[in-house]
């Protein structure tokens, strides 16, 4: 049987899950779209593979992953019966051809998250953004981001006891951006991320908001390359992978 490799451009929402890579006895995405691939294809056995981990509860606006799959359909077909099986949490945008050696991991050039943050209660939001009741100051965010900006270690805004070959990230872009009067969002841009990395660097970036620690405060934090040195991560529903360039 012929295979053909494709290309999935995809978007999830990670509240009901336990992050994108599948997991012994716990419900992922991953394990998700392949079951239902499964369905397609007879029942055989479907392996697709992201462009990156996202972690419990994290969310993806913008997620490429590839697949090997007999040809059977044409492309809008096949997404138009995909998204027949899959829940409501996960929609599959587009399905297309690539050439045999494409990878959805290794061919990202770079990755942006955004963290969205709301300081007014809110019910229709409380599962994508998170409710901070206390005053921040955006300007002394931005200033601190500024700082991040540059091929750096980021071991303190790290998980420890990660399998990565080097904590060296590139960063691009880290800029917090007013939404409304109660709503902002941060959004970051490198070549690669660290597990943890965005929501310890947010959690370390409302500190400066608050006036607990000075912008400049995150060039040492950075030198010490100590977890300990980063501030508390924040919680995962309000962060998402948000786009990613190949």
């Amino acid at each position: 049987m012929d295979y053909q490799r494709y290309a999935i451009e995809l978007a999830y929402n990670g509240h009901d899950y336990f992050g994108w890579q599948i997991q012994p006895n716990q419900i992922s995405v991953q394990e998700t779209i392949e079951k239902a691939l499964s369905k397609l294809f007879e029942g055989n056995k479907i392996d697709i593979v992201g462009c990156g981990r996202t972690d419990t509860g994290v969310h993806a606006k913008h997620y490429i992953a590839h697949v090997d799959l007999p040809i059977k359909w044409e492309e809008d077909i096949l997404t138009y019966k995909l998204n027949r099986i899959l829940p409501d949490s996960i929609v599959i945008f587009k399905i297309q051809k690539v050439s045999g050696d494409f990878h959805a991991r290794f061919h990202a050039i770079t990755r942006t998250y955004r963290y969205f943050i709301h300081t007014q209660k809110d019910p229709f939001i409380h599962k994508t953004s998170l409710y901070y009741k206390k005053d921040i100051d955006i300007d002394k965010m931005n200033e601190a981001g500024l700082l991040l900006i540059g091929k750096k270690d980021f071991t303190s805004f790290s998980k420890l006891h990660t399998d990565v070959f080097t904590n060296i990230c590139t960063v691009s872009n880290a800029k917090w951006s007013q939404v409304n009067e109660h709503s902002f969002f941060f959004e970051i841009t490198a070549d690669r991320f660290l597990r943890n990395m965005v929501r310890a660097i947010v959690g370390t970036l409302l500190e400066v908001g608050e006036g607990k620690i000075t912008p400049n405060d995150i060039n040492t934090i950075i030198a010490k390359n100590d977890r300990c040195e980063a501030k508390m991560s924040v919680p995962a529903h309000g962060l998402f992978l948000w786009k990613i360039i190949y």
